[in-house]
């Protein structure tokens, strides 16, 4: 049976499956439905320094191949999940990572040193697509600057394996994954939603509360395979490819692409297990292609 356990930075991993933050809970939700154990890793919901409260309703819309959320962040801050979540978790056998977020450098470097002290979370996802209050609501992850300034931040106060996740929502990917390299960074993840909208036409109102939200789904899976191949070439670290992977040949693509770990979101909401089905996919696939490692086939398109 071919080896499919990779090492992203550091973090080990059994399989290079993971749940993408915002789709798997705290992964305790799930835990009726598959073994936690199986996954690669589980990234739980975006926390941030502070409670949120998300925005309002409606927040979801369902679209072809896809779907379109503006939840917002909705959490009870990292003092809550260090003092009710960490202790249900903590003693689960995978890898469980923390998304963190923020609304200014300081805010994403302060929960993220709060989280530097829990022994087993090996790894943190940061999220740099949120409003940057200080710039008039514009997103860190659009620029090399603000990308590059919040990651330091972070690094500063964080010592275990740092992950960016990138948005797509940029004229040039690749740039701001030179530019969080260069800050620091031990490997990035991408893609994040894509900007979109959905209009009910018979009341003539948006389908979300704040009328735009992220894309995800199938629908953005060739624009992420895409980002992944441009990064991938870009820069030194390892690359985690997620957008709309639905199957083992879905995940294939990234891999070949130069992903070298994937990740799962909207996927979780069609089956709790698919992370596990995944996995195994990739296994036969590789099986029956004759190849012994995952690594085989990291990167080989030129």
């Amino acid at each position: 049976m071919a080896n499919i356990s990779v090492n992203i930075a550091g973090l080990q991993m059994k399989t290079p499956v993971m749940t993408a933050s915002g789709t798997f809970g705290y992964g305790l939700e799930f835990a009726d439905l598959v073994n936690l154990e199986d996954i690669g890793a589980v990234i739980v919901k975006g926390t941030t320094l502070n409670p949120r409260e998300g925005n309002d309703y409606p927040r979801m819309a369902e679209t072809p191949q896809g779907m379109l959320n503006c939840v917002g962040l909705q959490n009870k801050g990292v003092d809550y999940f260090c003092q009710h979540i960490y202790p249900q978790i903590k003693d689960i056998r995978t890898n469980m990572i923390v998304n963190v977020s923020g609304s200014c450098p300081e805010d994403y470097a302060e929960c993220a040193a709060r989280i530097n002290e829990l022994d087993n979370i090996p790894a943190i996802e940061l999220n740099i697509s949120c409003p940057n209050v200080r710039q008039g609501g514009m997103a860190f992850g659009v620029t090399t600057e603000g990308a590059s300034q919040v990651v330091k931040a972070v690094r500063k106060a964080y010592s275990k394996t740092l992950i960016v996740k990138l948005s797509p929502n940029v004229t040039s990917i690749a740039d701001i994954a030179r530019s969080v390299e260069d800050a620091g960074a031990d490997a990035v993840s991408l893609i994040n939603t894509l900007m979109g909208m959905s209009i009910d036409i018979e009341r003539r109102k948006p389908r979300l509360s704040i009328k735009t939200g992220g894309l995800s789904g199938p629908a953005i899976r060739p624009v992420a395979v895409r980002c992944v191949y441009q990064v991938a070439k870009a820069v030194g670290i390892p690359v985690i490819g997620l957008g709309g992977i639905m199957t083992a040949e879905d995940a294939i693509e990234f891999f070949m692409a130069g992903a070298s770990a994937i990740e799962i979101g909207t996927g979780n909401f069609i089956d709790p297990a698919i992370s596990v089905k995944v996995a195994d996919g990739i296994s036969n696939w590789l099986d029956s292609h004759r190849c012994s490692d995952l690594k085989e086939i990291i990167g080989v398109i030129e």
